[in-house]
C-alpha cells in the first residue's frame, strides 16, 4: 500500500486543478479516501506498479513508449497552428482538411481515446511516484 498511500497527495491535488466545483471536488476526494484500503485500491495499486516497472525498465523500447505515445497526441493537437495559418490564406482548403482529420478521428474506436487518458494519467502517476520516492528529478 506505499505506492498508493504515496499518491494520494498527488492525486488530491489534481483533483484541486481539475474539479472547479468545490462541492464536487470535496465529493472526489471523500471517493478517494474511501477507495483506500478497498479491492478496488488493489487493483490500482498493481496497474499502477506495472507501470512503474515499465517506466524504470532499461530496455528504451518499453522506458519510452508511454511518453512517445503522448508526443504524439500533442503532435496531433499542435498541428492545430499551421491550419489556422492556412485557414487565413485560403479557408476552402483548411476547411476540406479540417473536414477530412474529423472523418479519421470520428472513426477511431472509442477504446483507443480511453487508452490515451489512462496512460496519460499512469504515466503521470509514475512519474510522480518517482519524484516522491526520489527515483527521477
Amino acid at each position: 500500500m506505499p505506492l498508493i498511500e504515496s499518491l494520494i497527495g498527488p492525486i488530491a491535488s489534481i483533483i484541486d486543478k481539475v474539479i472547479p466545483d468545490p462541492d464536487a471536488r470535496r465529493k472526489a476526494k471523500l471517493e478517494l479516501l474511501e477507495l483506500q484500503g478497498s479491492q478496488e485500491l488493489r487493483t490500482i495499486e498493481t496497474r499502477l506498479s506495472a507501470i512503474v516497472a515499465e517506466a524504470n525498465s532499461s530496455d528504451p523500447w518499453t522506458s519510452r513508449a508511454r511518453p512517445s505515445f503522448l508526443y504524439v497526441m500533442y503532435a496531433m493537437i499542435l498541428w492545430a497552428l499551421p491550419m489556422g495559418v492556412l485557414a487565413a490564406f485560403n479557408p476552402t482548403t483548411a476547411r476540406d482538411i479540417a473536414s477530412g482529420m474529423n472523418a479519421y478521428l470520428n472513426g477511431l474506436p472509442e477504446p483507443l481515446y480511453a487508452l490515451f487518458g489512462t496512460g496519460y494519467l499512469g504515466y503521470t502517476a509514475a512519474r510522480q511516484w518517482g519524484k516522491v520516492k526520489g527515483v527521477e528529478r
